[in-house]
């Protein structure tokens, strides 16, 4: 008693809390008014003091506001400790294990209650139907359900609700359908959550039209019925639709969920612009964005480079003061990092107060993408200093840092930690970047051997990484052999034939390139095409190759006629091995002019200002051609040009680019 007379009383209700004939009147309001932990420790001492652990309602309340303030593990304890537990125990319990993501002791504990013989009620199955759902267990699911019929409480709502959700999210949607069909509540105005989550499985299992067939017939709608069937519709790819259905809402029914679902949606679909274009119109129209909303925009600021954007967030973020959760935080992290501006990105990591594992893992990935394999090794052992285990992902991020820099000794020293050191088994991808830090270094025998070993059976990735490393280093017999396996994985998919036909057409082998393209075109396989993008003034623009649609072309294509020219004077050679045709050099160079990464930089250099940052975001990786121009343009302009291609980021900055040509 000791520990306890030395407590300190919450300030809140002194005299009630001092008085010596406590009892469930005064306890009970004290416990919900509890904002943490310790003032609940506190009353917890005065039950034990008053000689109240035996009262089962006041200890169910204890166990609810412990669970509530994510003590989930002291609510255990005072369970535990509870020598009778009767069903309002177990049900808090139940409830507070569910609601911390403790599904598999949720489930314990309703066994356990069932075998104590205590009959669950309505209140006790939603949430073990909940647990049930997060953990994907259908055979139990059905046994639930089975309980729930003997029960006789299949006709609560509430028990149909969680029933019908949880078929749904199992992928069991025909049963899901079956018992929202013979559900008397369906058409009564309290039903509005069962057609809400019947909705939301059709558009899951890609029943599009008949969520739409839904949505008309209901009866009531909310909020969340407007909102559920837009973010179906933009998960199936209906943009248009979703859209209609968006301007078509009253505007107030237009809640912060209904904007953020619209704005992730846009971002799901590529639609990156038109999200952001989205948010500030909503920040325009006084609606506050949360968290999610935040998120999803630094996100597609973060696939389009589009910086001005971010920082324009970033602005709003600091200037209203609302909270920079760690999801909010990682995401500006990344945003600063794929937008070119990694210092940025290392600013806003070092003033974090909180970091977790993602937030380390996306500062080494911006080192690891921006050529600073040393900085990102340095956050890596930082990490590992902080106390915080490393992962998959992080590990992912050095092993790419190491392969970018050539650094291979160093890489298989890494990885081989993984398993012996951390226990952490390699996925795939780990693999993939074993096969391409050894490819990138031209050490094919070794790349093979490693395949030969994997436990693994490789993949698309595997292969395509070992091809893409044939390529650069021309290795045509082991480009053939990448290339079986990749159209053996995956006969419809154009990169395996795009791979082939560019090794060939690089060692000149034009017969070669024909019959693989002849065979893409037999089997009806189209390559996407390649684009690049830029923002100016908060607008993005994107390029293709040989585009004529810009309302500038006039400008772009005089201005990339004059740079190519000054290069050749300062002994630019256009590459033109990496015109991909047979055709003769002038013509190659024609279409070396045009490539969209060109385009774009012409544009920028007509549409800034002398020292602003030239940023290209290009959707494929950079041409040779295109990476030696950057170099001399960077050097005639002195101008900085930041180019982000699908593997990597280059800095060209007075001729030289920060890969030092290892790419």
């Amino acid at each position: 008693m000791k520990v306890i007379n030395k407590l300190k009383i919450p300030k809140k209700s002194p005299k009630i809390i001092n008085n010596l004939n406590l009892n469930e009147t005064h306890l009970i309001p004290l416990i919900h008014t509890c904002k943490n932990t310790l003032q609940i420790q506190q009353i917890h001492a005065q039950i034990i003091r008053q000689n109240l652990l035996s009262n089962s309602r006041i200890i169910t309340q204890l166990i609810s506001s412990a669970s509530l303030h994510k003590s989930i593990y002291y609510a255990l304890s005072i369970f535990n400790c509870f020598r009778d537990p009767n069903l309002y125990l177990f049900n808090a319990l139940i409830r507070g294990l569910k609601e911390n993501s403790l599904f598999e002791k949720s489930i314990l504990y309703f066994r356990l209650m069932l075998k104590m013989g205590i009959k669950p009620n309505k209140l006790t199955y939603p949430f073990v139907l909940k647990s049930l759902t997060a953990l994907c267990e259908k055979r139990l699911g059905s046994v639930i359900h089975c309980g729930v019929l003997k029960m006789g409480l299949e006709y609560d709502v509430f028990v149909r609700v969680c029933l019908v959700e949880m078929y749904v999210k199992n992928e069991l949607f025909d049963l899901a359908l079956q018992l929202f069909d013979e559900s008397p509540e369906r058409n009564k105005d309290e039903s509005v959550l069962l057609w809400n989550v019947v909705i939301y499985g059709c558009c899951r299992d890609g029943r599009v039209s008949k969520a739409l067939a839904l949505f008309e017939e209901m009866p009531e709608r909310n909020a969340g019925s407007w909102n559920t069937m837009l973010s179906g519709l933009l998960r199936n790819g209906e943009v248009d639709k979703a859209m209609e259905f968006f301007d078509g809402m009253e505007r107030n029914e237009k809640n912060v969920v209904s904007w953020t679902c619209v704005i992730s949606g846009l971002t799901l679909n590529g639609l990156h612009q038109k999200a952001l274009d989205l948010f500030f119109k909503m920040v325009e129209e006084g609606i506050k964005p949360n968290g999610l909303t935040t998120v999803s925009a630094l996100s597609a600021c973060a696939k389009t480079g589009a910086l001005e954007a971010g920082r324009k967030i970033h602005d709003s973020i600091t200037n209203n003061g609302l909270h920079l959760n760690v999801a909010v935080a990682n995401a500006l992290v990344d945003m600063y990092a794929k937008c070119g501006y990694i210092e940025s990105a290392s600013l806003v990591f070092s003033r974090l107060k909180e970091k977790d594992i993602r937030t380390w893992s996306i500062m080494i990935w911006g080192w690891a993408i921006h050529g600073h394999v040393d900085k990102a090794l340095r956050c890596f052992e930082q990490m590992r200093l902080a106390g915080i285990k490393p992962d998959g992902v992080s590990f992912l991020a050095v092993l790419t840092g190491c392969s970018h820099a050539g650094h291979v000794d160093q890489g298989l020293q890494i990885f081989d930690s993984m398993q012996h050191e951390w226990s952490i088994e390699p996925t795939m991808k780990h693999y993939a970047a074993v096969v391409d830090l050894l490819g990138r270094a031209g050490r094919f025998d070794e790349a093979l051997k490693f395949i030969g070993s994997m436990p693994l059976e490789p993949d698309y990735v595997i292969w395509g990484a070992l091809f893409s490393a044939c390529r650069a280093h021309k290795n045509i017999e082991v480009a053939k052999v990448a290339s079986e396996k990749l159209l053996q994985l995956e006969p419809k998919h154009a990169g395996s034939y795009v791979f082939l036909s560019n090794v060939y057409a690089g060692a000149g082998r034009w017969d070669d390139v024909e019959s693989v393209r002849s065979s893409m075109k037999n089997k009806n396989v189209e390559k996407n095409p390649g684009w690049s993008s830029m923002e100016v003034d908060g607008q993005l623009h994107t390029f293709v190759a040989g585009d004529n649609a810009h309302t500038r072309k006039q400008e772009i294509y005089s201005k990339l006629e004059e740079i190519i020219r000054g290069a050749k004077q300062q002994g630019y050679v256009p590459e033109t091995e990496w015109v991909l045709h047979n055709i003769d050099e002038e013509e190659k160079e024609g279409a070396l002019g045009s490539h969209s990464e060109k385009l774009a930089l012409a544009f920028g250099l007509i549409s800034t200002g002398p020292g602003v940052i030239i940023m290209i975001v290009k959707n494929l990786r950079v041409c040779g051609d295109c990476h030696s121009l950057m170099k001399y343009v960077s050097r005639m302009s002195q101008r900085v040009i930041v180019l982000r291609d699908i593997k990597r980021f280059h800095h060209f900055k007075d001729g030289v680019c920060s890969c030092k040509d290892y790419w």
